[in-house]
């Protein structure tokens, strides 16, 4: 498969689909569902559900215990399984079948010409609007047996796990509406014994606010299974004598939502999104708790594997699915704002806690005027106002070098002065040249070179200053570094920019600082001259500022080095919190960056840092990120200092979601890259 194929990269195409119906009329319901499924087979779909009893239609009453309905029910199915010869996806239908003197509200898993298995309703509702126990028995008693259908014999019970034998993690569980709505339903089972999908087939009448709880459920199941959940509910032409139907449709994955359809449609519709099976399958490897319950509780119920046979379309086609170009920024503005509230707070509780324990009430702390040390600045004039400490008891200080520029300068100053902190300039350039003068540096005769040497020079003494400064008076120091320079090993190690008493930004990715003083700003938290500083910082190109311009008056660049941080932190993302392969990493990339109508856009980032990236380019940096991450910098975050876990996007600690040893390499990482150059 191509490298453009999303089965290729561990995805699997789903679709839940809401068909017109037609009361008690099984020939009509059925066409229906073989016209989406048609559909769903043009669009490269692997599992399409339907909803509950959508051949006989749900809301028919006593019309179920008509042989000539029923009769009627299992020849339409037949018709559905013909025609599934032809067609890629899995099917899954609702009908009502007999067996053994009984009836039974079942889902059936058709494919390419077979019955795979059919799966009973387990937990019938029978209170207000619902009398299903009037017509259906419970299938929670059935197991290991087999029921015929219009001349198929299948599997039947609800013990039926369905796997792909060719496409690696295809292996989904199937309950019906009520299922999900009652306590421990069956896809909690189905997870534990290996669902990595989860299929609920609803009729689901409509009242007020009752798509939002559907919602809440597909999500939390989703979320607390580490599954897919697909949902389906009856649409247009159910019965309304008493009820009324929305045709909801929706796909979570992991708790967020990939799709869902419109409501109270006219006419049939579906909605379809590609399923990381993958990142399903690695979270649950990475998490204990989901195993310990598997052996906890699945003890006393065996599930049936029913393999099948799939052939995954190979055809390049486009990612259907919503990738962020921004993990660590929420696309919502509403999130985005939570999102910030909680991670100041958080960092304000964490050096609260630090200062209150040691019994220190002063703070050292670097202020460069640019994005970091601003925020951290912020941070802490935060918590000194939360213990109710005078703020002149943060000390801070800016330390010009050779390269320092006089508007990161006047801004250093400027938020200083606003912020009634106790502000202090050191000029490090004497230092810096009687150093590089003992060290025989070529910078010292007077030669423009300006090396690792050269701007580490800078760095340590900046360090080294602030260090002896809190041992004079009795203060803590406080890092500046962020998650994205520490992941890139982007800091100048041991009495450097890499080291401090406590570093509050250690788990906030530099995509999302930015916001955080946006977040600020909006949030009224300072004076008005502070914002206007604040928004000039914001302003300020990303630089280290070690290395003087060049003869064209350009600054150095940060990312003119290393490589965009847009890219930067899209890779630690996923590399770190799910593990995926880099091949995939590089895929889910260019489906977010390779336009500006890919990806998800958060509406805060001005419109001039919309920027694209191509497969090439996207490959070059993250071969970048791979040897810079395994290779040269895991020493550096071996000996992190302490700092706040700030997001789920995790953080490199290696007390905490990162533990990798000093001395590793990339060629693993970089091989698989490599060997999936397509």
């Amino acid at each position: 498969m191509e490298f453009h194929s999303p089965y290729s990269h561990g995805f699997v195409r789903c679709a839940t689909c809401t068909p017109a119906c037609e009361v008690a009329d099984p020939d009509f319901n059925a066409q229906a569902v073989i016209d989406l499924a048609r559909d769903g087979h043009d669009q490269d779909v692997a599992l399409m559900v339907f909803p509950e009893l959508c051949i006989s239609g749900y809301a028919i009453d006593d019309l179920l215990g008509q042989d000539a309905l029923l009769d009627a029910v299992e020849a339409s199915i037949a018709t559905i399984v013909s025609a599934s010869e032809k067609l890629t996806p899995v099917l899954l239908i609702g009908a009502p079948l007999r067996h053994e003197g009984r009836l039974f509200n079942c889902a059936l898993a058709i494919h390419s010409g077979k019955i795979l298995g059919i799966v009973p309703k387990t937990h019938l509702p029978n209170y207000r609007e619902f009398y299903e126990k009037r017509w259906f028995a419970s299938g929670r008693s059935v197991r290991n047996a087999e029921i015929s259908v219009g001349g198929h014999i299948a599997p039947f019970g609800i013990d039926l796990l369905f796997a792909a034998r060719e496409v690696p993690d295809f292996v989904f569980h199937v309950e019906i509406c009520e299922d999900l709505w009652a306590p421990a339903p069956p896809s909690d089972f189905g997870a534990l014994a290996g669902a990595l999908i989860l299929a609920n087939l609803s009729a689901s009448n409509i009242t007020v606010g009752k798509a939002v709880v559907r919602k809440l459920l597909c999500s939390a199941q989703s979320a607390r299974t580490w599954s897919a959940y697909l949902y389906s509910a009856a649409g247009p032409g159910e019965s309304t004598t008493d009820l009324a139907w929305d045709g909801q449709a929706c796909i979570y994955e992991l708790g967020e939502l990939l799709a869902e359809t419109a409501r109270f449609p006219t006419g049939s519709q579906m909605c379809i999104a590609d399923i990381d099976l993958q990142r399903l399958r690695l979270e649950r490897m990475r998490t204990g708790t989901f195993n310990d319950a598997a052996t906890l509780n699945l003890g006393d119920k065996p599930f049936r594997r029913i393999d099948f046979d799939f052939n995954a379309p190979s055809v390049r086609a486009d990612l259907i699915r919503p990738v962020a170009r921004y993990p660590f920024v929420p696309a919502d503005p509403r999130r985005l704002d939570q999102d910030c509230y909680e991670t100041f707070n958080i960092q304000v509780q964490g050096l609260m806690k630090r200062l209150k324990t040691t019994g220190i009430k002063r703070l050292c702390i670097g202020v460069s005027g640019g994005l970091d040390s601003t925020h951290a600045l912020l941070i802490a004039a935060r918590a000194f106002d939360q213990l109710a400490w005078p703020r002149s008891d943060i000390l801070g200080f800016t330390m010009p070098g050779f390269a320092t520029g006089d508007a990161t300068k006047t801004n250093a100053w400027a938020l200083m002065r606003n912020l009634g902190v106790s502000a202090e300039e050191i000029d490090i350039r004497p230092l810096a040249s009687q150093l590089l003068k003992d060290l025989k540096h070529p910078f010292a005769a007077g030669e423009p070179v300006y090396d690792v040497t050269f701007e580490n020079v800078q760095a340590g003494l900046r360090t080294d200053f602030l260090f002896r400064a809190a041992n004079q008076r009795g203060a803590l120091v406080l890092g500046t570094g962020d998650l994205s320079e520490i992941a890139l090993g982007w800091s100048t190690y041991g009495v450097g920019d890499q080291m401090s008493h406590y570093n509050v930004n250690a788990s906030v990715s530099k995509t999302l600082i930015q916001h955080l003083v946006r977040w600020v700003i909006k949030s009224e938290l300072f004076d008005d001259q502070t914002d206007e500083t604040l928004e000039n910082i914001l302003d300020t190109v990303i630089s280290p500022e070690l290395v003087p311009a060049d003869d064209q008056g350009n600054i150095q660049s940060t990312e003119d080095k290393i490589g965009p941080y847009d890219l930067h932190d899209f890779f630690l993302f996923y590399i770190t919190r799910f593990g995926l392969k880099p091949s995939k990493v590089a895929y889910l990339a260019h489906a977010a960056w390779s336009s500006r109508e890919s990806g998800l856009w958060p509406s805060h980032f001005p419109e001039t840092k919309k920027r694209e990236f191509d497969l090439p380019a996207i490959k070059h940096w993250l071969e970048h990120f791979l040897y810079r991450f395994f290779t040269t910098s895991q020493f550096k975050r071996s000996a992190s200092p302490n700092g706040p876990k700030v997001t789920s996007g995790g953080s490199l600690s290696p007390r905490g979601d990162w533990r990798a040893p000093s001395d590793g390499n990339a060629r693993v990482w970089l091989k698989e890259l490599k060997d999936n150059d397509d």
